[in-house]
C-alpha cells in the first residue's frame, strides 16, 4: 500500500475516534463510519449487531447501504449459524472472501446474502474486557474484497466502535431512567423554596428571584412598598415576607382587604370607633391603624379604597396621627405600610379614580409580581410543593405525578395564578385514590381555545412548543432558544418535539 494511502486511512481512523465522542445512538455510529470510510475501504454495506447474552440472541441495530428499508432492523434473531456465533467461539475477527463457499451460516442468512448480492464480508467482535456487545460487519458485493491492510484497519475501527457502543448503551440506560422518572416524584428538599428561603414563595425562576431580591432590598428600609400583580399571584405572601425580614417582625402584621369591606364601614375598620359613634356602635372598637402600631399594615386591593377615605389614609401616612370615629382624642401610630393592587393605579389617577398625592405616597418602592404564565419553570416545583402539603394533610400516599398531568399543568395559562393552581391541586389530591396524582380533566375546562373548544393536554403542549419555536425563529438551543424560553433542557424539548411531531424549522 502506498504511504499516502496508509496516512489517509489512519487519518480517517482519528477522525472517526473524535466523531464517536458525540455519538449517542447506533444510527449515528453507522453514518459517521460511512462518511469517513467511503472511498477508503471497498464496502457496500455496514451493519451493527447487538448481542443479548441473557437471551442468547442477536439484533441488527443499525444498517447502512442501499437496502436499508428492507433490512430486518431490531428483530431478535438466533445466534446459532451466524457470524456472531463464530466470533463468540473464536474471539477473533472473521473474514469470508467467498460467501458462496461458507458452510457454517444458516440457510436464511445465506439467502439474504444472495438477495443483496453480498459476496464477501469481514466481521469484528465488539468486546471490552469480559463484556461482549455484538459485532461490526463490512460487506462487499465483490469477491475477496479486503486485503490484510484493510482488515487490520477494520480491526482498529472495531475497537473504537466498541467504546462508542459502550457509551451508547450507557446513554440508553440514562434514557430508560429518565422514562422511569417521567412520573415526577413528589418530594420537598430545602432547595425547593429557592436560595432565599421565603416561606411559600416557591420557585427558582429568574422572574421570581428578581422579586425575592427586591424583597430583601426593601424589607429593612421601613419604606412604603406597593406590590402589584394579578389576582392569585401571591401578593400577601410578599407582604408577609417583607414584614418578616424587617425590623418590625417582632410586632403585629395587620391585614385589611379593601375590596372585602363595604365602603360605609371601611373608615371604621381603619380608624376604629368609640361607643355610640353611629348606629350599631355598641362598644369601642380599635382600628387597623392602631393595631398595627410598631408593626406592618397590609392594605390589600388598595385600588378599591373609596375616594372619600383616601385623604384620611394620606393624613395618617404623613403624620402618623388620627382620631377614632366619634372620638376627639388624637392617637398616634407608628406602622409600616405595605399596599397591594391588581389594578393600574396610574391609569386610575388619570381617570380621577385614585388620588394622585396618595399614589405618590404609596408608590415609593414598587414590586411587580409576574403572573404564573410568565414563570412556567416554577410550576413543577409549586406542584410538588402543594401536592406534598395536601397529601400530608389528607394522609394520602401520593408518590408521583404523571408526566402528562405535569405537562398539562405547566402549559395551562392559569388566569387565577398560584391560587388557582393550589385549588386545582387540592381538588386533585382529594380525588386521588392511589399513589399517582389524578388531575381531573375538567380542571382545564377554562383552557378553551379562542374558537371556544377545549384542547387536549397533548395539543396544548404542542401549541405551546410551536409558539416558543415561532418566537425564537425555530431556534431550539442556546440562551435565546425555545428550550431556554420554556425553561427546559434542550434534550428534553427535543424529546417532546419528537413525540409530538413538532419540527425545529420555523412553524
Amino acid at each position: 500500500m502506498p504511504p499516502h494511502a496508509t496516512d489517509l486511512k489512519y487519518r480517517a481512523l482519528l477522525e472517526i475516534s473524535e466523531a464517536f465522542i458525540a455519538c449517542r445512538d447506533y444510527d449515528s455510529l453507522l453514518h459517521t463510519l460511512w462518511e469517513s470510510l467511503l472511498g477508503l475501504i471497498p464496502f457496500d454495506y455496514l451493519a451493527l449487531v447487538r448481542y443479548n447474552k441473557l437471551q442468547h440472541t442477536a439484533r441488527l441495530e443499525a444498517f447502512a447501504g442501499d437496502i436499508v428499508a428492507k433490512a430486518p432492523l431490531r428483530q431478535d434473531l438466533p445466534i446459532e449459524g451466524s457470524p456472531v456465533e463464530i466470533l463468540l467461539e473464536t474471539g477473533r475477527p472473521l473474514y469470508v472472501p467467498d460467501l458462496s463457499r461458507e458452510p457454517r451460516f444458516r440457510p436464511d442468512l445465506m439467502e439474504n446474502f444472495r438477495a443483496y448480492g453480498i459476496r464477501s464480508g469481514f466481521w469484528v467482535l465488539l468486546e471490552r474486557g469480559e463484556k461482549r456487545f455484538g459485532s461490526m460487519s463490512f460487506a462487499s458485493q465483490s469477491l475477496d474484497a479486503y486485503g490484510p491492510e484493510d482488515r487490520e484497519l477494520m480491526e482498529h475501527i472495531g475497537r473504537h466502535v466498541t467504546i462508542a457502543v459502550e457509551n451508547a448503551l450507557a446513554f440508553e440506560k440514562i434514557t430508560e431512567l429518565r422514562k422511569r422518572i417521567e412520573d415526577e416524584k413528589v418530594y420537598l428538599e430545602e432547595e425547593i423554596r429557592s436560595e432565599y428561603r421565603f416561606d411559600e414563595l416557591v420557585g427558582n425562576s429568574a422572574a421570581l428571584r428578581k422579586v425575592l431580591k427586591q424583597i430583601e432590598t426593601a424589607a429593612p428600609t421601613d419604606s412604603t412598598v406597593l406590590i402589584q400583580g394579578e389576582t392569585g399571584t401571591g401578593k400577601e405572601l410578599v407582604a408577609r415576607a417583607i414584614h418578616q425580614l424587617s425590623g418590625r417582625s417582632h410586632a403585629t402584621f395587620v391585614k385589611l382587604n379593601c375590596s372585602a369591606i363595604p365602603s360605609g364601614l371601611i373608615e371604621s375598620e381603619l380608624l376604629g370607633h368609640e361607643k355610640g359613634a353611629f348606629t350599631g356602635a355598641i362598644t369601642q372598637r380599635i382600628g387597623r391603624f392602631e393595631l398595627a402600631n410598631g408593626g406592618t399594615l397590609f392594605l390589600d386591593e388598595i385600588g378599591e379604597l373609596p375616594l372619600e377615605t383616601q385623604p384620611k389614609l394620606l393624613r395618617v401616612l404623613q403624620d402618623g396621627q388620627f382620631e377614632r370615629l366619634g372620638g376627639n382624642r388624637t392617637i398616634e401610630s407608628d406602622f409600616r405600610l405595605v399596599a397591594a393592587t391588581n389594578r393600574d393605579l396610574r391609569a386610575m389617577v388619570n381617570e380621577n379614580a385614585f388620588r394622585r398625592d396618595l399614589y405618590y405616597r404609596v408608590n415609593v418602592f414598587p414590586i411587580v409580581i409576574p403572573p404564573l404564565r410568565e414563570r412556567r419553570e416554577d410550576i413543577p416545583t409549586l406542584v410538588r410543593y402543594f401536592v406534598q402539603e395536601f397529601a400530608t394533610r389528607m394522609r394520602k400516599p401520593i408518590e408521583s405525578i404523571p408526566a402528562e398531568s405535569m405537562n398539562a399543568l405547566v402549559n395551562y395559562s392559569w388566569p387565577g395564578n398560584v391560587r388557582e393552581l393550589r385549588n386545582v391541586l387540592e381538588r386533585s389530591v382529594i380525588l386521588t385514590s392511589g399513589t399517582k396524582l389524578r388531575v381531573p380533566r375538567d380542571a382545564f375546562d377554562e383552557t378553551a381555545s379562542q374558537n371556544g373548544g377545549v384542547v387536549s393536554m397533548e395539543e396544548a403542549e404542542r401549541r405551546h412548543i410551536v409558539g416558543a419555536l415561532q418566537a425564537t425563529g425555530g431556534v431550539v438551543g442556546g440562551p435565546k432558544g425555545a428550550a431556554a424560553l420554556l425553561g427546559m433542557k434542550r434534550s428534553t424539548l427535543q424529546s417532546r418535539m419528537a413525540k409530538l411531531g413538532v419540527t425545529a424549522r420555523k412553524n
